[in-house]
């Protein structure tokens, strides 16, 4: 059968077709950099203490009514505690100076019973201010990110079967829908339950979109320009997105009109429907023959080139290949042994990177005390990491690039805990080298993947791994948590999955150089490296690979 990029070479690499689709695509990935980290803004906490109600209290005792507290080796207000309102009126009223007249460690302390005031020197407001999500409501902030978290989850498990089923456009436009509706009517929860509710069904269009969006471009882009999209140009269009969240924030520093500001791009898109095609490859494999050389055809006029009389010949009349009648689910990324074996490691790899990323990029607020400086320095070191990534798709084994980034990833958070406190910008530098690695291998794997798996599983497996990798950024948050413990425990925790997967990156195929596979019987086999001490004892053994009917042996 002939491959898909043979059979569309007549069209070129970079054609006005191509452009098109390369910078639109690009462009409708830009609002998923604000939606899922505007949760850094929208349920940030501000500085607060409890409400002082007007009384008639001296300034002194007025000053003085919040509790000093010891917080990290520091004073500061207690957030969730004052003395006695009661007291303190009669205390004020008889004319005693507090710290002078009376000791305050003698006072009698309760809760915020009039509510809390927030501090607005960085916000106005935020979901924490609006709802009052601390002290004994404090985990429903944490759970509100959560929440957006479940629903990327969600979203990378059922939006690859989805689009395997009824096609990459369809659902990307349908996700780009949920995306926008979703952000929009955020601004307008009544309670935080409400707000939860759509920001798990936000979470779910942004990770849907983002996925339907990269293979649909990857499927319809060929050779270097693929590869260019794949692991620059999508992510790229991320990143500023990303970058323009905190410089949006900054201006708009009330969460209702952050989330109106993040919701209406979506709604710039509409037009897109009419100018990007649905997969031909896709078409291909559900048996949509002349649907595929309808776009292709269209493709050739956009690009002013000549069409042959039949583009896909071929695939009409090979049928052992293609199966269209046959509609394979994620049952089929297991029922194999070298499938499954392959869909294992790269489940540990995307976990590992994943926990990596979300750990390392949560963690960014020690940067710097303004956390708009904070979120730009995170974004701004995955741009380089992006266009490296490029460069090594470019030239370089998709398994080994992947195996020496974990290696480095993982050996630069190991040494953040050798680095002395005098040297804290070593240890910062330190980390962002394991943010760059980690954000440069993430956007790799959504390549190597791709790669991987023929067009008929392809999106259901990114959104398998994806899926698996989402649960790694669930864990992070929690993960941070273990600081409390020991310092170093979690770079230690990060470092060691990184190399884990390292070792375990060793098993995958290699799919430098190679085409996309249209079936399950093309997908590139296991290839086992080969280890020196494995060839001196088994040179003389046969590796019989029952599955391929091939008998390899090892010189």
């Amino acid at each position: 059968m002939k491959d898909y990029d043979e059979s569309t070479a007549f069209l070129g690499q970079w054609g006005r077709f191509q452009q098109v689709v390369f910078f639109l695509l690009c462009a409708s990935i830009v609002p998923n950099g604000f939606g899922v980290f505007s949760v850094v803004f929208l349920t940030d906490i501000p500085r607060h203490h409890c409400l002082i109600p007007e009384e008639n209290l001296t300034q002194d005792w007025r000053d003085a009514i919040i509790p000093i507290e010891v917080v990290n080796g520091k004073q500061e207000q207690s957030r969730c505690s004052r003395y006695r309102l009661d007291v303190v009126r009669n205390l004020s009223a008889q004319g005693f100076i507090p710290g002078r007249d009376i000791n305050l460690t003698e006072l009698e302390q309760e809760g915020c019973v009039d509510g809390w005031s927030y501090s607005k020197d960085i916000y106005q407001s935020t979901v924490v201010s609006e709802f009052d999500l601390v002290c004994s409501d404090q985990w429903k902030q944490p759970f509100t990110s959560t929440a957006c978290f479940l629903g990327i989850l969600v979203g990378s498990f059922i939006s690859g079967q989805l689009s395997d089923r009824f096609g990459r456009k369809p659902v990307f436009f349908a996700t780009m829908a949920v995306q926008t509706i979703f952000s929009f009517c955020q601004a307008f929860s009544p309670s935080w339950m409400v707000f939860t509710i759509l920001i798990f069904f936000n979470g779910l269009g942004q990770i849907s979109n983002y996925v339907s969006g990269f293979v649909l471009g990857t499927e319809i882009l060929t050779g270097d320009v693929r590869v260019i999209f794949s692991s620059m140009g999508v992510c790229l269009g991320f990143a500023i997105g990303y970058m323009i969240l905190p410089l949006i924030a900054f201006f708009l520093r009330d969460w209702k009109s952050l989330s109106l500001a993040i919701s209406l791009p979506g709604v710039l898109y509409i037009p897109l429907w009419w100018l990007i095609p649905e997969s031909p490859r896709w078409l291909l494999s559900q048996g949509r023959v002349e649907e595929a050389e309808a776009i292709v055809r269209n493709a050739a006029k956009t690009n002013r080139v000549e069409a042959p009389t039949v583009i896909f010949k071929d695939y009409r009349a090979h049928d052992d290949d293609m199966h269209p009648q046959e509609h394979l689910n994620v049952i089929s990324l297991v029922k194999t042994q070298s499938v499954r074996s392959t869909t294992v490691i790269l489940c540990l790899v995307w976990f590992s990177l994943s926990i990596g990323y979300y750990g390392l990029s949560l963690n960014t607020s020690r940067l710097h005390a303004n956390p708009y400086i904070s979120c730009f320095i995170s974004a701004a070191v995955e741009v380089p990491a992006y266009m490296f990534c490029w460069l090594t798709l470019k030239y370089f084994p998709r398994r080994l690039s992947v195996i020496c980034i974990l290696l480095l990833g993982g050996v630069s958070l190991y040494l953040i805990q050798l680095v002395p406190e005098t040297l804290s910008e070593l240890a910062v530098a330190l980390e962002m080298l394991g943010k760059l690695v980690i954000t440069n291998g993430t956007s790799l794997m959504y390549a190597y993947t791709a790669e991987l798996y023929p067009t008929v599983l392809r999106n259901t497996a990114e959104g398998v791994c994806i899926t698996v990798s989402r649960i790694g950024s669930c864990l992070a948050p929690f993960l941070l948590q273990l600081r409390e413990s020991f310092e170093y425990l979690p770079y230690i925790i990060l470092g060691t999955l990184a190399v884990v997967s390292a070792f375990a990156a060793f098993f995958l195929p290699e799919s430098f150089g190679k085409p996309l596979p249209q079936s399950i019987q093309q997908m590139q086999k296991r290839e086992s490296m080969k280890c020196p001490c494995i060839t001196r004892k088994e040179h003389l053994k046969p590796v019989v690979h029952l599955e391929s009917r091939l008998i390899v042996k090892h010189e």
